[in-house]
């Protein structure tokens, strides 16, 4: 465990990277938006730079250490768990180009989601069929609904297969495929998962159990657009996997590749304002922690920052288009997440936890869940996503020592500094963290998501050596996230799909990429946003 790579070994170095005067493109964020955006345009040929307030380079793929160098445990930020990793899947798809190998190591096919709801545990396995197996097992008086759900789920992924050929540029041809090949997912593209579920079904148990990872994009159902769930659901579908030796991995790699290519990795050094001159992005002024401000002039700027932080503090105002600037003001937010960590000296799989995450929820009623999270002001947990980097990569070694298993335990929050006892002013100043109020409701909802953890794994609590938990305020202070996570603006029917922001934005020169774009949010949603504006830019770039 002494020898294990920290999350930091490139710290140092890229701190202190000289920054240059000029480059093809200036990137801001080294989200894996940011990075996979650098690293393409690199490969291609451009010079690019890349910058970050953060320590680390990854934005949510990051990990940080905890410990003695004799006794470290090493925890993920934000990489849990991925679909279609496996040979020739979409991952293999954005990364072989770039000459990067990583080894993503499947979790259990046979029930890679358990869910916990009063009255039933039900683990989701891999495959439509094997999918539809199960619920009719469970429910077997609710075939027909079932078979109406899975039907829907085959045309969404036509659907997508068939947008995603055709670049997700609308065509007559394209229309007519749709509604030859996926009528009913044409007909419900612009509802939500709520009330599709309401239409064939009114057992509340088994709507519950096809929303699933519900907590992987944090709305409740009669929010939350139907495409993006049937699109999740796919893609684990087809594979859940983990990354041997954690999230931190793939960042690196990536960041490696930007300066193999020739690119730079700026990090403790934040974007404060992007350059523009008449209307049109011209560079970024950067901010190098313990030195004077720099300005980079760049042909084109690439922002893969949080889209509200974009716009309302780092683009001038006035070259924004006030209706624009009033769309991203409107932009609705998911809530934010509560992350606790945790190391036990424990034998955790005798106890029956497998290489799975585990969805618990007090509730049926996923919309009362959601509606109920500031309930009396303050933070109000009703559910938890419980998982182990040590049960899903039980062979790198790079977790914890042997003996020791490292374990996250998440919820759903509300992001307001309010519901936290913290004033806007106090996130500012981040004098809130040692603010009595503050730490109270963090230690309360720290304690309730270990006792769920408790409840469900009995005796694993008195084997805990280390807790240690994040706020939405936390998250908001590594990443400079509005709303307190990494899952970008609410995947809405109104905000999903082609109505989320592409690669070009309302201001000449400025390109987006990052969780909030058309490529959706998530690990590979973020991964491949920095592509598609990569292939953007470089056009553009070569057309000039």
């Amino acid at each position: 465990m002494s020898d294990v790579r920290l999350p930091t070994a490139d710290t140092k170095r890229r701190s202190k990277v000289p920054i240059p005067e000029q480059v093809d493109v200036a990137i801001v964020g080294a989200g894996l938006g940011g990075l996979g955006a650098a690293a393409n345009l690199a490969q291609r040929g451009h010079s690019v730079a890349l910058f970050d307030s953060h320590y680390l380079a990854g934005g949510c793929a990051t990990m940080f250490a905890r410990g003695s160098k004799a006794e470290r445990f090493v925890f993920d930020v934000g990489f849990h768990y991925v679909g279609d990793a496996g040979p020739g899947g979409s991952f293999e798809r954005q990364l072989k180009p770039l000459g990067i190998d990583l080894e993503f190591l499947p979790m259990d096919p046979d029930g890679f989601d358990v869910l916990l709801y009063p009255g039933i545990e039900f683990r989701t396995p891999v495959g439509l069929d094997n999918y539809r197996a199960r619920l009719v097992e469970h429910f077997p008086e609710e075939r027909r609904a079932i078979d109406k759900y899975l039907r829907l789920l085959t045309q969404v992924d036509q659907l997508i297969t068939r947008m995603s050929k055709a670049g997700f540029k609308m065509s007559v041809g394209l229309v007519m495929q749709i509604l030859r090949h996926a009528p009913i997912a044409a007909l419900h593209a612009n509802a939500t998962i709520g009330s599709y579920l309401n239409r064939i079904t009114k057992n509340p148990l088994l709507k519950a159990v096809m929303l699933g990872p519900h907590g992987d994009y944090a709305l409740g159902p009669k929010r939350a657009s139907l495409m993006l769930h049937c699109a999740l659901m796919l893609h684990y579908l087809k594979g859940a996997y983990y990354l041997k030796g954690g999230g931190q991995e793939i960042s690196d790699q990536l960041a490696n590749k930007v300066e193999e290519f020739g690119g730079t990795v700026h990090l403790q050094c934040p974007v404060e304002a992007i350059l523009t001159e008449d209307g049109r992005a011209v560079g970024v002024r950067a901010e190098p922690r313990g030195g004077e401000p720099v300005e980079v002039r760049a042909r084109a700027v690439i922002s893969g920052a949080d889209i509200g932080k974009t716009f309302g503090e780092l683009v001038p105002a006035e070259d924004v288009p006030a209706a624009y600037r009033q769309k991203v003001a409107n932009f609705e937010w998911p809530p934010g997440l509560f992350v606790t960590t945790l190391a036990a000296k424990d034998d955790i799989s005798a106890r029956g936890f497998g290489r799975c995450n585990y969805w618990q929820s007090d509730t049926t009623d996923l919309d009362a869940l959601y509606g109920d999270l500031g309930k009396g002001g303050r933070p109000n947990v009703q559910a938890a996503y419980i998982t182990s980097a040590t049960r899903k990569d039980p062979v790198s070694g790079h977790h914890a020592p042997a003996g020791v298993e490292t374990l996250e335990v998440m919820t759903m929050v509300p992001s307001e500094p309010e519901i936290w006892g913290v004033s806007p002013e106090e996130l500012q100043e981040e004098g809130y963290r040692k603010k009595p109020e503050y730490l109270e409701r963090k230690q309360r909802v720290e304690d309730d998501l270990v006792h769920r953890l408790e409840t469900l794994f009995p005796g694993v609590g008195q084997h805990i050596v280390f807790r240690e938990s994040s706020t939405p305020l936390s998250h908001n202070r590594y990443t400079r996230s509005t709303a307190g996570g990494g899952y970008g603006i609410a995947c809405t029917p109104e905000q999903f799909g082609v109505n989320r922001p592409g690669p070009r934005s309302e201001v000449p020169g400025l390109y987006l990429a990052g969780a909030s774009t058309i490529s959706g949010h998530g690990i590979l949603g973020s991964l491949s946003s920095g592509k598609v504006a990569a292939k953007v830019v470089g056009k553009d770039l070569d057309d000039e």
